[in-house]
């Protein structure tokens, strides 16, 4: 076989693989929480400190809007209706129905999800586990029509956008969520402005900032209802599916001209429309939340722009990993995907201490550079800790609890285990 020729994926590869997309996606999504507002910032934002560099800052944000923005949680959500596929198939490999597992499975994720918003209300595990269920009856669905259903969803908060713009009844539910969040909050706090919040926020102890936490959730998701981000997720579940059932990746020499297609439309096309984004992002994202009609040209590169982008992330490192060399690499960060649900809570754990006023106090003083460099410091820290960690035990601990909980039974969690079993 000539040493270029592409061969058959091999099952174990086919997963390891989706680690990699995991931990690449993980890492995405930890510099897009920290440096756009989430992690990494309190309520105010300093406008002084060693560790701002304002030009820097500036034009790192506009890249970042560009190129990060949105495009890994994508990735994230391809690989989760990849995995519900890839799961589906096994059952039926093995003559079994796979369902039964795979809803226990989401009802157990939607519970540790909901664990995980308390500590950090940006979470998406909760809603990637309610979506979950969505997605099981559209399965019945051909890969052509899931395809077009998965694109259309994708494009449609366009649509929801303009409708919002000239109905305030379409956005209601999400400013109904906001005003209950900012209700619970106020019973459970006694803050009654602004004012009062900043200085509360301040003393509040590791019990107050619970308290804000669960007030946080229902901001949460009037922000995910406000930006529409169930079709867009869905959808890319949808596409995730089809890659799964259709066994793509597994024949990738087969399909090797769709992946360079792939790559070559999602720069194509994701290059411009990112930079639109970017731009208006950068210049007008304000009018965004106030429904304004800039804030629909920014969703309308969001639609165009991010998902064709995250398909060509997603082809490139496709390729990538048929090479020795990119295949060398990329196996580094298979052990951070392979223990993904760990690393990403322990993202919040770690975040929370560093940056709030209850831990570090770091919060607002790091502009994007610094944000960036804590981020990749993390991470390599994760690579590290997870490679370890996976040479002794068979799954990352909270994968473990998640595993035994779904299966009804402690699964074995250490590799001498494994062996004795």
């Amino acid at each position: 076989m000539n040493k270029h020729t592409i061969a058959p994926i091999q099952s174990k590869d086919r997963e390891v693989f989706m680690d990699v997309l995991r931990g690449f996606a993980i890492l995405g999504i930890l510099i897009a929480n920290l440096t756009a507002g989430g992690l990494g910032w309190g309520p105010n934002r300093v406008e002084s400190s060693p560790f701002l560099i304002p030009e820097l800052d500036k034009q790192l944000n506009f890249l970042y809007a560009m190129f990060i923005e949105g495009k890994f949680y994508s990735i994230f959500s391809l690989l989760f209706g990849w995995g519900i596929a890839l799961q589906i198939q096994r059952g039926l490999n093995k003559g079994r129905d796979a369902l039964p597992t795979i809803r226990r499975r989401l009802l157990f994720m939607l519970l540790l999800g909901f664990g995980h918003i308390l500590i950090w209300p940006g979470d998406i595990v909760l809603f990637y586990a309610i979506l979950g269920f969505l997605l099981l009856p559209l399965r019945r669905f051909s890969d052509r029509a899931l395809l077009i259903t998965g694109a259309v969803l994708i494009c449609s908060p366009i649509v929801l956008y303009a409708a919002k713009m000239q109905w305030a009844m379409v956005n209601a539910p999400a400013n109904f969520l906001h005003l209950v969040g900012e209700n619970v909050f106020k019973q459970l706090s006694g803050v009654q402005s602004e004012g009062d919040y900043e200085t509360w926020f301040k003393q509040a102890n590791w019990w107050g900032i619970l308290k804000l936490n669960i007030a946080g959730v229902f901001h949460r998701f009037g922000y995910l209802f406000l930006v529409s981000r169930t079709p867009k997720v869905l959808g890319m579940f949808l596409i995730g599916f089809v890659l799964g059932r259709s066994n793509f990746y597994k024949n990738i020499a087969r399909h090797k001209k769709a992946v360079y297609w792939i790559i070559g439309l999602g720069l194509l096309i994701g290059l411009p429309a990112n930079y639109v984004l970017a731009y208006y992002v950068h210049n007008f994202d304000g009018d965004y939340y106030q429904l304004k009609i800039n804030g629909l040209y920014q969703t309308m590169a969001y639609a165009f722009g991010v998902a064709p982008l995250a398909m060509a992330y997603v082809g490139m490192f496709m390729l990538g990993f048929q090479t020795g060399y990119g295949k060398k690499i990329m196996l580094v960060i298979a052990p951070v995907g392979k223990m993904a649900f760990s690393n990403y809570v322990s993202h919040s754990l770690v975040c929370q201490f560093v940056f709030l006023s209850q831990g570090l106090n770091y919060g607002g003083k790091l502009g994007t550079f610094y944000l960036t460099v804590f981020a990749i410091a993390l991470f390599t820290l994760q690579i590290l800790i997870s490679t370890i960690w996976l040479r002794y035990f068979n799954y990352g601990p909270l994968e473990w609890v998640w595993r035994s909980l779904t299966y009804g039974k402690a699964q074995s969690f250490t590799k001498a285990q494994t062996v004795l079993a």
